[in-house]
């Protein structure tokens, strides 16, 4: 399955004479607030203080609904096409949307497609750009999410960056103006949700007729491996000497690449559409591993301290690594069946995420800093 960050289709639109009430600053809604981000969040305050634009596909649409975020001020209406096609018919619309609004800053969000449009059209106008979740970096830039991070950066005023690492990244290259550590939103949304999960849990493992701690949930949709019938074929060979029920949630696209490959599944391998945010992080919580090709998975099993399979090469997290609770894989049947019977790890540390407060943050840094000056 894609999985969709809850952030990942939004960019926002500052208007600094009408943005930091306090209404808007103290309640964490879903770190939007002030603080912005380009992402579904729950948005609190005054409807006027900010201009969205969205690049969600209407299928994806129900997240808003479900994190109770407000109505976008626009929609791009981009469909599925090439990396270039896509950020190129999102450029030319968010260059009017920009031209017709006069935003004081424009805030972008993650690596998507519309991230790196909303940070060109603002540079074009020479309108201030504040990236949330800067910094991350895989280091392969044949991934297209790869270049979307680093042009992003390099354009940005300011970055506001997850974890230490990834301020790291970012000083390596030679950005340290604007760079500020503030936490991960995404654990600012986990946070909110927390008392749901286990609501959604019961009721999803009812549906499904698995038990908690008892199934491996999986989701496959890098091109590395979807497009890779060898990787495929060994992904499946894996998951098909495995004594336990696999749930495994399958993207329109890895359907279809499935439906090109002569490859035989077990009967104990349940195959389910994507669901929503919250029912995702209550799969992922009541499972007893994780095996993913997903960036977003990797951060929220770590998180929900469930040990985490991830089949690639490289990863933007690290710090999942070093703990213990994620580990790289190449898609080999032998390596994959020989992680998932490796030991849980001992409890991190610390969090490397923050303390759920990105969002308070954010918008205190916002209005402390960029409203002052806004290149600061």
């Amino acid at each position: 399955m894609a999985r969709l960050s809850p952030f990942a289709h939004y960019q926002v639109v500052l208007d600094r004479r009408r943005l930091f009430s306090r209404e808007t600053v103290e309640p964490l809604g879903m770190h939007y607030i002030a603080s912005g981000d380009d992402s579904p969040s729950k948005l609190k305050g005054q409807r006027d203080e900010h201009s969205f634009i969205s690049s969600a596909l209407r299928r994806k649409r129900y997240i808003f609904d479900e994190l109770k975020i407000p109505a976008p001020d626009y929609h791009l209406g981009v469909a599925s096409g090439s990396c270039g096609a896509q950020t190129a018919r999102m450029l030319e619309t968010i260059d009017l949307v920009l031209m017709k609004e006069c935003p004081d800053w424009v805030i972008v969000y993650g690596d998507t497609n519309s991230t790196l449009a909303g940070a060109l059209a603002a540079a074009k106008l020479q309108i201030p750009i504040a990236h949330v979740e800067a910094g991350l970096r895989s280091f392969k830039r044949a991934m297209p999410q790869e270049i979307n991070r680093v042009v992003t950066d390099h354009l940005s005023d300011r970055l506001f960056c997850p974890t230490e690492t990834a301020c790291k990244f970012a000083n390596n290259e030679g950005i340290v103006r604007g760079v500020e550590v503030v936490g991960d939103v995404t654990y600012d949304i986990l946070r909110q949700v927390q008392p749901k999960i286990e609501d959604h849990a019961q009721v999803l493992l009812s549906a499904l007729d698995v038990a908690q701690q008892d199934y491996l949930l999986v989701t496959v949709h890098h091109t590395a491996n979807t497009n890779n019938p060898t990787a495929m074929s060994e992904i499946a060979s894996a998951l098909n000497k495995l004594d336990m029920p696999i749930i495994f949630l399958l993207h329109p696209y890895t359907r279809d690449c499935l439906d090109r490959y002569d490859i035989t599944w077990g009967k104990h391998i349940r195959f389910i559409e994507p669901v929503g945010f919250i029912d995702m992080l209550a799969l992922e919580s009541a499972a007893y591993r994780i095996l993913t090709d997903s960036s977003e998975m990797q951060k929220e099993a770590f998180l929900l301290k469930v040990p985490c399979l991830t089949l690639r090469e490289e990863t933007e997290w690290p710090e999942t690594i070093q703990s213990g609770w994620n580990v790289l894989l190449e898609s080999n049947s032998q390596a994959i069946i020989e992680a998932i019977g490796r030991q849980k790890p001992e409890p991190p540390q610390h969090n490397p995420f923050g303390e759920g407060d990105a969002a308070t943050r954010i918008a205190q840094s916002f209005q402390i800093q960029c409203l002052a000056s806004p290149h600061a």
